[in-house]
Order: structure tokens, then sequence, then C-alpha cells
């Protein structure tokens, strides 16, 4: 096989075909891969989820995943908030020519591993390749379906007043470490991605209630920008108490030195839950409990008070409003 991607890889011919039966069906076989223009599958039960993400990062390879990895987990994340089971993927590949072999067989195979943690089977899928400069090295867009788990109803527009804020660990950890890979300010530090499939999570919050309002992935943006989409689609407040949200002691130096918000810094593996304050005791001893949300805090709570508005309590006990998002902190990070 050639060392890199060359337009005669995205034509359809003799190419294409080696770079579909060499590489991606070696990693990505399984009983409903198929080779024709679409794949037949067993219809969930129930109701259904459906999403599709786009995935662009710079650079395709950084501290505690890549690309590959963070295509699985963006989608099945975006099922699991809906309180859905991932079940099908399809994922498209945009190449750029010249991108090398060996770095695309290392992002299927991550690409795979992950689907195999998160329990979900590839399906279909896509490659195109583009010329030189038309794309940043390799961009990749999976869309998923997952079952819907019955008497789940999960939406932004759930909040009510009382509502335990939740989330499920330390915050901020990809954009910092997406920020820290570019090596643009010459900061070192050990921080790596939290780049997660969720599922998991998920299932075992709902084992213990499926009386959930919302389930949110705090991605571009971060928790703030969450906060304030979910305030303003259910008409709440919500306050939040600074010295309660988990920050990794070294994203919280890297954000001082550049003067950034943790709140809107991008996480890939961590959600915002809001849940009756009744059960905020058994979803913690839950989530502590799991292999991706040990440091599961509750950060704040919903009030009726300055609807569609976040206001923080300060560690010396004064209220300010949260600045709303806006801008962007760290383009393309997802």
């Amino acid at each position: 096989m050639d060392e890199r991607i060359t337009l005669a890889h995205g034509a359809g011919g003799k190419q294409t075909s080696d770079l579909i039966r060499g590489l991606f069906k070696r990693y990505f076989d399984n009983q409903f891969l198929t080779a024709d223009d679409a794949a037949v599958l067993p219809s969930p039960k129930g109701k259904m989820a459906m999403t599709t993400d786009g995935f662009i990062v710079s650079p395709w390879d950084f501290p505690g995943g890549n690309v590959g990895r963070l295509s699985v987990c963006g989608t099945v994340n975006d099922l699991a908030c809906m309180g859905a089971k991932p079940l099908y993927l399809t994922c498209s590949f945009v190449i750029e020519e010249g991108f090398p072999i060996k770095s695309l067989d290392r992002i299927a195979r991550s690409l795979a591993e992950t689907a195999q943690e998160a329990g979900v089977s590839i399906v279909a899928g896509d490659t195109k390749v583009a010329g030189r400069g038309q794309v940043d090295g390799i961009f990749i867009t999976t869309t998923g379906v997952g079952e819907i788990v019955p008497e789940t109803k999960l939406s932004g527009s759930q909040a009510r007043p009382g509502d335990a804020v939740i989330v499920t660990g330390d915050i901020g950890r990809h954009g910092c470490a997406i920020l820290l890979s570019r090596d643009e300010y010459g900061i070192e530090a050990d921080v790596t991605s939290d780049d997660a499939p969720l599922w998991g999570t998920v299932r075992s919050m709902l084992d213990v209630t499926t009386d959930l309002h919302v389930i949110r992935d705090a991605t571009r943006g971060g928790v703030g920008t969450v906060l304030y989409e979910i305030a303003e689609e259910s008409g709440v407040g919500i306050c939040l108490n600074q010295a309660d949200i988990p920050v990794d002691p070294a994203v919280s130096g890297v954000c001082g030195m550049l003067g950034l918000e943790p709140l809107y810094l991008a996480c890939e593996g961590r959600l915002v839950v809001f849940a009756p304050k009744e059960h905020a005791d058994a979803l913690l001893e839950v989530l502590r409990r799991g292999r991706y949300s040990q440091n599961a805090a509750v950060i704040g709570e919903v009030r009726q008070t300055l609807p569609g508005r976040v206001c923080l309590k300060t560690r010396i006990g004064t209220e300010t409003l949260l600045p709303p998002p806006g801008g962007e902190l760290l383009p393309r990070i997802c």
C-alpha cells in the first residue's frame, strides 16, 4: 500500500478498494458492515434517537485521544444525552491528498477501539480525497442511531426550579489539552483530554432513576455555554457555587496564565445533569464509582429568579452574573 493518500484513493477504482479492504474493513468489520449502498439493520424496539456530527480538530492527535476516538465519543454521547443506547454508526472521511496512511491507520484503529468500548457497530461509510490545501489533514463525520430507554424524557427545556446541577467530572480539560498541543504559548503542563464515550455513565444514572430532566455533554463552549442554553430553553435561572466546580490544578494554572475561564473551555467526556434535588446524593454515589465520573459534583441549583441567566456565587460569598458566552476562545476544537 502507498505511504500517503493520493487523489486516486478517492477516485473509486482499485486504490479506493485497496484502502477500504486493506485498512477500514480490517478495523471496522462486523456482522452489519456492508459493501452495498446502505446497511440493512434490525430496528430498535421502541423510540429511536438519531444524530450526526462533524469532527475537525487541529492537531488531529492530542494528549488523551485523537480525531478517530473523538468522532465516536462525540456522536455516541449525543445519543446518550437523550437517554438512548448507541446501536449503529456511519462514518465518512474526507482526507487531504498527501495525508500519511500510517496516520490514517492509527486513526481508524482508535475509532474502532472506541466503538467497541461504546458498544456500537460501524455499519457503513464513505471516503473522499480532497486536493492539497482543501482540507486540514482529515475531517470525519459520524452519524449515530440509538434506542431510547423507556420512560426517559430528556430535553434542554425540562430544567425545573429546585433541580440540582451536576457535572460528572473536572471541566475544561479537552480545550486546554488542544490549546497546549498547538504549542503556541510555550506552556508546559500535564493535561490530557477527557475524551470518553459516556453511555455507561448515563446508563448508571438511569438505573438509579429515570426522573432526570436534562443531560448535555459540555463540548464546544464548555459547561458555561451549556448552562446558558438550558437556562434560556427552560426559562429558569441557574446559580453555581464556584468553590464546588471541579477543575484540575494544571488546567486552573494554564487558565490563570492566559486569562481563560474553565467554564468556557470544551469538555469531551463530561456531562451536565439536571435532576430533582432528592436524587442528587444517589446519583453522585453511582457516578463516583464510574470509570469516567469519579470527580462528579453538585455545582449549583436551578432558581425561578433571573430566567435565562447564570449567576456565580464566588469563593468570598458574593454573587455575580456569569458573562454570557461569545466569540471563539479556542476555534476548531472538535
